[in-house]
């Protein structure tokens, strides 16, 4: 970088900072209102307590609630598919609430973007470079040292139905698991990606569709490993699971039938091969992907979109 360059670096940094510590302040300030106030909302339904603060939707707003009325034995959480950690499930969490936690992502310019960040010292966050594959996962959340978490937070676009099925949780016992779905797969099917080691969602298929598991296959899975579901965020990208002996006898969260639980996801997110935005909307995304194969995970079978 020559000189001009490594200047003008260092005044957009000067003059950006105290703007994003501002930004951030009042964000924090916010979402601690918003916090508070869930004590006043009656209501049982999860989705009228989102908020959003550093979550993609109102994800923030759903944790503060949960947290609130399960039995969390420690403020412990392990997020992974965290990129920069700009926009995540568990930041909030961490900076509003002080709990601690363990993040994993495949880009070492994403873990070295979260070490240089003003407030990665102020708290107890752990961060880790990998590639998750079901070979390596628990290797690697070994490294947290967690014992009964109170959130696991999955989201790599890709294998998560098959990396949750290979977790180990008897020694992190999350209180509460937070997993993306794939809305377009419908809420019929208990159906995945198939498992691919090496999966990038766009190598996969150029659309940037094809990807994860349907809301019935991680349901599925969730009740084998003893994990109801509560609800899904209003956006329809990620379902919250909370572990079936802190729902015994708790009158503000309950088990919600998979049908009322699904939500559509509306996100226009579609690539065409070049790449570019395509905008696609309802059914339209889905006949981008229709005839490719996908895993029935109750039969084992291969089966087509």
């Amino acid at each position: 970088m020559n000189r001009i360059k490594r200047i003008g670096r260092l005044v957009i940094d000067y003059v950006m900072n105290p703007l994003l510590r501002n930004q951030e302040t009042t964000l924090l300030a916010t979402g601690n209102l918003l916090s508070k106030q869930q004590y006043f909302n009656n209501s049982n339904d999860i989705n009228d307590h989102e908020f959003k603060i550093f979550s993609q939707r109102g994800e923030d707003g759903i944790i503060q609630y949960l947290i609130k009325y399960v039995n969390i034995r420690n403020k412990t959480f392990i997020e992974f598919g965290v990129e920069n950690y700009m926009e995540s499930n568990t930041r909030f969490l961490m900076m509003n609430d002080n709990w601690s936690g363990f993040v994993i992502d495949a880009s070492a310019i994403n873990i070295n973007s979260i070490r240089k960040r003003e407030w990665f010292w102020k708290y107890d966050l752990k961060v880790n470079k990998a590639f998750i594959n079901k070979e390596n996962i628990n290797s690697i959340l070994s490294k947290a040292n967690f014992e009964d978490i109170g959130i696991l937070s999955i989201d790599i676009d890709g294998n998560d139905y098959w990396i949750l099925e290979s977790i180990e949780l008897k020694k992190l016992n999350p209180a509460i698991i937070i997993v993306e779905y794939n809305a377009l797969f419908g809420c019929e099917r208990a159906i995945s990606v198939p498992y691919d080691k090496n999966f990038n969602r766009t190598k996969k298929h150029y659309s940037n569709l094809f990807f994860g598991a349907s809301l019935p296959a991680l349901t599925y899975l969730a009740e084998k490993k003893g994990y109801d579901l509560v609800g899904c965020n209003d956006a329809g990208s990620n379902a919250f699971f909370v572990r079936k002996d802190l729902l015994k006898g708790n009158t503000r969260i309950s088990k919600i039938d998979l049908q009322c639980a699904f939500r559509e996801d509306k996100c226009r997110q579609s690539r065409d091969k070049k790449y570019n935005f395509t905008f696609l909307s309802g059914d339209e995304r889905m006949a981008v992907i229709k005839g490719l194969n996908v895993i029935n995970i109750v039969t084992g079978e291969t089966e087509n979109l």
